[in-house]
Parts: structure tokens; sequence; C-alpha cells
């Protein structure tokens, strides 16, 4: 990870926008930089991954006065780096971000859809500013206007909170030009259903999460993998393990009296070989970690703070103790397969439209999780289910195949990966949501500790916060207050709590945890 920022006006100091930049120095503990241009001013924090050596170091520039910064990753760049060599650019850093302004020359905004990328970036071409970001939003940019009402970006909330009265987050698969966000490719929109047969479409998801997968173990540095257990992360540890055939480094977090998915961790670690850790957590560590965690996260939402919790304490001990650099997670596979509350969806059509609902607002919930814990702790983070060919065709497909009509949720995925990558009792077990399976003493004691609060005046002290998603239970109420000490007014820089949908039968709950359900069983055992 990275960070960068982008102001277009010369009326803030320079001093000012690196005081607000410093809040995300660990993104990139490197390396800093700052480029005045004739108009604005670029930033950046490095984290060394691609071409390492002083040369890639951003912001990168060329003759004709242009300049980027990017947090990203561009993948099969060195494929891309041969063409515009042959077109007689030169390179100087094995970084792939120092294909972009080459790219921005010979393709101007028609870039941002070729880019099989995970990116956030603020590119100036000598005259004016453009900034974009990734169609699933797997790399955070926020913008806001300054006082005298020029446009300012940056990676994160917390470097904005002085420069600007109003914070939003960048829309994913958009650029902004010449004062206007336009939309480059949205990710929940499907042209067309695919009407593949099931055994076509199971073939499909096994090639193309294997591509996924391979992509994202290119790197110049060493290369972690976070293991809960779960299918998902249990996937790509596995195809990991099978794609570089030698141990691989794997991490698993629980609390240390009621860890429901250590055990299947390590039965995964076991049966794939990898080299594995467990980092062990208390109640107290929970609380003592609780209001740092809301100001790394920035956001008030109920599951997003709960599920937060394991990962950002688990990044930190890898940080401390290891030397790796980058970590593949599991994120993105509910949004497209199901969660355990789309087993309710009363048609097809409703998944479908739930599935796209959760693949727009990503940025703002599981991607954010992973963003932030992960590069808090000068990490970066790679999602090989957000790949981006493999989220395409996956929306595609029909879903009346995706609904749970085998009596099995994510069925596509476990029977794609059948004969060998994991353990049977792996491969079916059903999923237990993350933050109960780090251990149910996690959601219970933050629950308890809400309701030593807050009295029976609850509710009215959450009226206060009525401008938007007005808390709803003590818990809420609790992270939103600490929301507000850091990020006063700015709550709608989420949409809303994540829930399941209400308005389904079986799904009218008060609580995200899938432990609340009636088709929850035996996940969390």
């Amino acid at each position: 990870m990275c960070a960068i920022m982008g102001y277009t006006g010369k009326d803030i100091s320079v001093s000012d926008l690196q005081k607000g930049f410093a809040a995300t120095k660990s993104r990139g503990p490197d390396d800093s930089r700052v480029l005045e241009t004739k108009s604005g001013t670029l930033l950046f924090h490095r984290l060394a991954i691609m071409g390492p050596e002083p040369a890639g170091m951003q912001p990168f520039s060329l003759p004709d006065g242009s300049a980027v910064v990017c947090n990203g990753e561009l993948y099969g760049f060195r494929k891309l780096k041969k063409a515009l060599e042959a077109k007689g650019y030169h390179f100087r850093s094995g970084s792939d971000c120092e294909l972009i302004l080459p790219l921005w020359r010979e393709y101007g905004v028609e870039m941002f859809r070729m880019l099989d990328a995970e990116f956030a970036m603020v590119l100036y071409d000598g005259d004016s500013f453009i900034a974009a970001r990734d169609p699933i939003g797997i790399r955070p940019l926020y913008y806001g206007y300054s006082r005298s009402g020029h446009i300012i970006f940056a990676s994160e909330p917390k470097n904005l909170l002085d420069l600007t009265d109003k914070i939003m987050p960048f829309p994913p698969g958009h650029y902004y030009k010449d004062g206007k966000f336009v939309c480059y490719r949205d990710m929940s929109k499907v042209e067309k259903i695919c009407e593949d047969d099931l055994e076509t479409v199971c073939a499909n998801i096994h090639e193309k999460l294997i591509l996924g997968v391979e992509k994202r173990l290119d790197a110049d540095v060493p290369v972690g993998f976070l293991l809960s257990g779960g299918l998902d992360s249990s996937l790509v540890c596995a195809i990991a393990a099978k794609l570089l055939n030698r141990p691989i480094q794997t991490y698993a977090v629980g609390m240390s009296k009621d860890a429901i998915d250590l055990k299947y961790a390590k039965q995964v670690a076991e049966y794939i070989g990898s080299d594995h850790h467990e980092i062990y957590i208390t109640d107290k560590d929970v609380l003592d970690t609780l209001e740092e965690l809301i100001y790394t996260l920035g956001t008030y939402d109920i599951t997003t703070i709960r599920a937060s919790m394991g990962m950002y304490l688990i990044c930190k001990a890898i940080h401390e103790q290891s030397d790796i650099r980058v970590l593949l997670t599991g994120e993105i596979s509910d949004e497209l397969f199901g969660y355990k509350y789309t087993d309710f969806a009363p048609s097809p059509e409703a998944f479908q439209e739930e599935s796209e609902k959760r693949i727009r607002e990503l940025h703002m919930y599981d991607v954010l999780r992973a963003d932030r814990c992960i590069s808090v702790n000068s990490l970066e983070a790679r999602v090989p289910f957000g790949d981006l060919d493999f989220v395409e065709y996956v929306m595609s497909v029909d879903p009346a195949k995706k609904v749970n009509v085998y009596n099995k949720g994510k069925y596509l995925l476990r029977h794609a990966f059948e004969g060998g990558y994991l353990p049977e009792s792996i491969l079916q077990r059903e999923k237990a949501a993350f933050s109960d399976a780090v251990g149910h003493s996690l959601a219970d004691g933050l629950r308890a500790y809400a309701g030593t609060r807050y009295g029976d005046d609850w509710k009215s002290i959450a009226q206060q916060y009525a401008y938007h998603a007005k808390p709803f239970t003590k818990e809420s109420l609790l992270y939103r207050e600490i929301f507000e000490r850091f990020y006063p007014g700015q709550a709608d820089m989420v949409v809303d709590f994540w829930m399941p949908n209400r308005s389904w039968e079986g799904c009218d709950v008060n609580d995200p945890s899938a432990r609340v359900l009636s088709n929850y069983g035996a996940s969390g055992c």
C-alpha cells in the first residue's frame, strides 16, 4: 500500500497539506515526496513493493510537465511495458506505476478501462488534474472541496479532516476530469446473462480464480496469507501453495478462550503444508484497541468494526514479527456467491439485485476493512476474488444457478474446487461470520461493554446523530460516538449500516451477525 494526495489549487499551503498527509504515513513508511505543479500539489508516501529501488519512487513525471501519484498494482504490467518500449518509451525502474504516464499519453481516459489493476491515482497532465479509482474500489480514494472551491483528493478521510468541510468516497469505476465524475466501468452491471451449463460455469470459476491468485503472487517482497479456515481464504491459500510448490506463510487469529476458526485454519495449513502462525487475542486487547480501530477505519458500521478487530490485530502482529509486506486475503467472495442471509432470497432476481448492491457498496465495508487493517500496519492487501475478470464472469452467471438450490451455500465455488485442493470437511463447511468465528466472545464482549456505557436514555442520545444512519442499538451508539469524535459530521461517508435485507422473510433482524439467522445452524462450531 501507499498513500497519495492531490490538491488542485494553490491557496492551501504545502505545509498544511503535509500535516494532513502525515496521518497516513504508515501506508507508505519507506519514503515521502511532494511535487508542486504550476496549478497544484501532488504528495506521496511509498511502500515499496514492485521495483523497490529508489528509481521507483513517485511522483513519476515526464518532460512535458505531466506527473502522477498512484497507489496501485498493475497486473500483467511487464507485457504492457514491452509494448510501450517498442513505441519508444524508456523506463528507469521496475515499478509498474511508471507505465501510467506513457499509457495516458497513448490512450487518455480509455486507459482506465484497459487496466487490469487495483488503483487510486491523481494525474496532472501539464494543465489540469485527473483522478481515478479502480472499478471495485479496492484501493481507497476520498475527496472534498476547499473553502475556495478547489477539489482535493486523498487516500483516507483522516488526510482531509482540516482541509475540507465534507469528505466523500471517490466512486469506484469512475474518473474525475474537467469538474465531472465519469463512470468508465460498473462491475455491478451485467450486460448479458451467461447461459453456460453448471459444469462449464464451475470450470470457468476454477480457471479464473487460479489466474486471479497467480497474478497477485508477483511481488519483489515477501508475500503472506491470511487464513481463517473458512472456504474463501482456504481456497486462496490452497491455490497459492499449488502454484508456488513450496510452503507458504499463513496466519490465523482467534480469541484466547473460544477461537472457532483456529482449529479449521490449522487443518488447512497441515493439508497444504504451509508454515503456519497463530495469533491469540483477549477481551482486553479488543477493548483497548476499539477507539484506535474506529479512527483507523473511519466507520461506525457494526459488522465492519467487529470483523476488523481480529484482522487489525493479526496484521499488527505480522508487521511486528515478520518481514511480510504483501498479504493475500479472501474478501469479495460473499458478495458474489452469497451470504447466509441470501439463502432467504425470494427469487434469483432478488439474489442478483442484492449481489449488485453489495458489489457497488463493497468499498465502504469489507474492502475498507481489509485496506485499513492491512495498510495501517505498513502491508499491502491483494484480493484474488476481486480480480476484474473473475468478478465480471461470476456476476454474469445466471442467478438461478447462484441461489442456494443445492442445500449448500456457495455451491458453485465449492463444486469448482472439488478434487484435492482442500479437505472435504473444509470445502463443504458452512460459512461462519468472521467476527464470530474469531470467537463468539469478541462480539458478545463488545455488546456487553456497550450495555454498561448507556442506560435507558440511550435512544435520546442516539437522536443527535439522526442526520444520517441513526444508531439503533447501544453497540451502534458506542461506535458512532467514537466515530463522531474523530470525524465530526462525516457519517455519510458510509451509506448506511451493513445489514441483511430486512425486507426478506427471515431477515428482519436487529443485528448484522449471521448468528441471529435461523439457518446459521452449526456454521460457527
